[in-house]
């Protein structure tokens, strides 16, 4: 017996070992691009030249970076209001309508996460080039829509499959309309399936170069693709403030979405 559990602590152990050399190696990049906006000299090496906040200070009082973040946040916040309703939408009408091709449509619907990221932004390209919607935002943010309403569709899905169908059907018995039924019954339930949807799609939004590369004009020029021009004329410091900013916002993004989950949980487990 003594035998068993000396193996079962060792093997433990291994699994926590390898568990922690997997986590470091994937935010190994992380951690290796941060010190460098700290930096104090003018060049992107190791060992740091001092501690200088002197790249955020270029940065938030930069005409062109923060246009940049301005874009960045208004298309990533149109986007995500836009891919939240059509996401919940198509959930909602996968999971209730008697659908006989319902594999194939959640195929298609999911087929942006899917297909390489570059071949959708060929082929928004040129469907928007056809009419004109390139250089644009309006493009671009339909662009992103495409990209990230299948994560709402996918969170929201997981959120309808632990519903009480009996919920909204006592509602209509009593006289509720379908509307009603919805915000009053439905919505507040799934909440946190769609919050956590809404925060993936900006996150998708707020992070995407490949589309605004090809599809982003002069004027709606993205954080991330300003980054990309910065990194192809002049490697400054400034860019991993910019990388910074971006891996706090994710974060934060994710940290909520957990904590989201983990009260979706608790209500689950109180009902």
């Amino acid at each position: 017996m003594g035998r068993l559990l000396e193996s079962l602590r060792l093997w433990r152990a291994l699994l926590w070992l390898v568990g922690g050399a997997g986590l470091l190696f994937l935010i190994a990049p992380i951690l290796a691009i941060i010190p460098l906006a700290f930096n104090g000299g003018s060049f992107l090496t190791y060992p740091l030249d001092g501690f200088s906040l002197r790249w955020f200070e270029e940065f938030f009082t930069s005409d062109r970076w923060m246009g940049a973040l301005a874009n960045s946040l208004v298309i990533g916040s149109a986007t995500t209001a836009l891919a939240t309703v059509l996401g919940t939408l198509a959930a909602l009408g996968l999971n209730h309508a008697p659908l006989r091709f319902r594999g194939l449509l959640t195929g298609l619907l999911l087929s942006p996460m899917i297909v390489p990221v570059v071949i959708v932004a060929v082929g928004l390209y040129f469907a928007f080039a056809a009419v004109g919607l390139t250089n644009s935002y309006a493009g671009l943010i339909l662009a992103h829509t495409a990209l990230a309403s299948p994560f709402v569709v996918i969170t929201v899905g997981a959120t309808l499959q632990s519903l009480d169908l009996n919920l909204p059907r006592a509602a209509s018995s009593l006289g509720a309309k379908p509307t009603t039924t919805f915000f009053r019954v439905t919505l507040p339930l799934i909440l946190p399936g769609v919050v956590s949807g809404a925060l993936f799609a900006f996150v998708t939004s707020f992070d995407e170069v490949v589309v605004a590369l090809l599809l982003a004009g002069p004027g709606q020029r993205t954080l991330p693709r300003e980054m990309f021009n910065g990194i192809r004329e002049s490697i400054t410091p400034t860019i991993t403030a910019a990388a910074t900013i971006l891996i706090v916002v994710s974060t934060l993004m994710l940290i909520a979405i957990e904590a989201l989950r983990r009260r979706s949980e608790r209500l689950r487990a109180r009902r």
